[in-house]
């Protein structure tokens, strides 16, 4: 009943209210379900991104501006998904289409095959915001991570990479171990998540526990001369928008040290998420190297690997590490868009993250509050920590044990332990018929979003709420 909260049941059968939510969603979305039936003919699943193909079908998106986007169909939808966490401007911000504008009016923006200047300040702006001596750009974050462990492999000769079970790094090699929970009486992220792959590769990954600081001295005495690099988020996406305890990340630090293997952060959401520049600063720890993308170039693709010039430079002229770009590496566009938003977030750093942080806190407030009035025992993450004081990210997790602490991706992923295909399926789903956009139940907030999105945000939660209870 609305307003009791009831006690989640692990095992609960979705089929039924997917499929009712899913009829209701295509007769009211017949643009994009059309359009999805001629994607199929061409399209593996229909999309080329498997987050964003939403099961029947996903929307089909017309225009984008700030907060919201439009789609075939006519529904102006409210996002806090925003380009996979990039737009901290919000959707096409003017401050960045409109310098890109007069860039392809002039003669300039797509690809030439040469070097210029651009390069060069977008390089010192990535350095000085992140504390690196050295960087190189590449297109995407997976390369980033890459190209990041093949020069760690490379430095220190040695074969294994450490991750945390649970970390998304991208669709290469060494971050394809891991990502997702293997069911079963001991569930495990130590195995490859793809066929395809070099069977030593799934070998040469070790997976640790986020937050467990006993399991990661263990392994490093176990593995430690043999450990290249220990590769993590300092706040977790995928596992859960969950920060890196201070404690922990600063044992990671001087286990990587005292082993000599390099420390690597992915940064490719943190990076310009929660201030102008690495979030590594707020915990006071400079990590060997470092990946960035997403809201470094504020919606273009930009990338980048930056960190110490004695590792950096195996990737130079004579190194011995092959990181010697690709067409798209430097592409104009995108650096222009790097530097103007950079540019932008360190001048505007004392406005722009209290307010998305304030934001942030407001709309996982609003959301724990509205589903659990409506009997569903939400939890939130991506609250701050003791480093990172203020956070405008999000994601829900319905616990089987409400009071269960939650700080590693097994308490968020595991089906034992929460009702995963609630959030990401059913929550999701209900959420389109209400117009609001949202990834693992909340997602990122922009300083293109309102107080009034964020009650509007809540009532969605409570109507979409009572539509999967009347579809039970």
């Amino acid at each position: 009943m609305p307003g009791i909260l009831t006690v989640a049941m692990k095992h609960t059968n979705h089929e039924k209210v997917l499929r009712a939510l899913a009829a209701e969603y295509e007769r009211r979305s017949p643009r994009s379900a059309a359009a999805n039936r001629e994607a199929l003919k061409y399209m593996v699943d229909g999309g080329s991104h498997t987050l964003r193909l939403i099961r029947p079908f996903p929307p089909r998106i017309a225009s984008a501006s700030g907060a919201y986007v439009t789609d075939e169909d006519g529904h102006r939808i409210l996002d806090f998904w925003q380009g996979h966490y990039a737009n901290v401007l919000g959707h096409n911000p003017v401050e960045l289409t409109e310098p890109l504008a007069r860039a392809f009016a002039s003669g300039s923006g797509l690809q030439t095959g040469f070097t210029d200047t651009l390069q060069v300040e977008v390089a010192e702006l990535a350095c000085r915001l992140t504390g690196s001596e050295r960087v190189r750009f590449t297109s995407s974050g997976s390369l980033a991570t890459m190209y990041a462990v093949l020069l760690a492999r490379g430095f220190t000769g040695r074969d294994l990479v450490m991750k945390v079970g649970g970390g998304w790094h991208g669709g290469q090699p060494w971050g394809l171990v891991g990502v997702e929970l293997k069911e079963g009486d001991h569930a495990s992220y130590q195995h490859a998540e793809s066929k395809g792959l070099p069977g030593a590769v799934a070998e040469e990954v070790i997976c640790t526990r986020y937050n467990d600081t006993a399991m990661l001295e263990r392994l490093f005495a176990e593995h430690g001369g043999r450990i290249a690099c220990f590769i993590l988020e300092p706040v977790i996406g995928s596992g859960g928008f969950l920060p890196g305890d201070p404690a922990y990340l600063a044992a990671a630090r001087r286990l990587a040290t005292q082993h000599g293997s390099l420390l690597i952060f992915d940064e490719v959401i943190a990076g310009f998420r929660f201030r102008a520049g690495s979030a590594s600063a707020l915990y006071g720890i400079q990590p060997d190297l470092a990946t960035f993308a997403k809201a470094m170039g504020g919606g273009m693709p930009v990338a980048a690997v930056a960190g110490r010039a004695d590792v950096m430079a195996l990737a130079g002229r004579g190194g011995s590490v092959k990181f010697s770009g690709g067409t798209y590496s430097c592409h104009p566009a995108s650096m222009l868009a790097a530097r103007t938003m950079m540019r932008h977030l360190a001048a505007h750093e004392a406005e722009i993250y209290p307010r998305i942080n304030s934001l942030g806190a407001a709309a996982r407030k609003t959301v724990e509050e509205a589903l659990r009035a409506e009997g569903f025992p939400a939890r939130l993450t991506g609250h701050p920590n003791p480093a990172i004081r203020g956070s405008s990210v999000g994601a829900v997790v319905f616990p089987y044990n409400g009071s269960a602490e939650i700080s590693s991706p097994e308490q968020v992923r595991d089906p034992e332990t929460c009702d995963v295909e609630l959030v990401d399926t059913v929550l999701q789903l209900a959420m389109l018929l209400e117009d609001v956009h949202v990834t693992h139940g909340l997602g990122g907030l922009s300083t293109a979003h309102t107080e009034g999105d964020v009650a509007r945000l809540g009532e969605a939660c409570r109507a979409a709420a009572r539509r999967i209870r009347a579809a039970r």
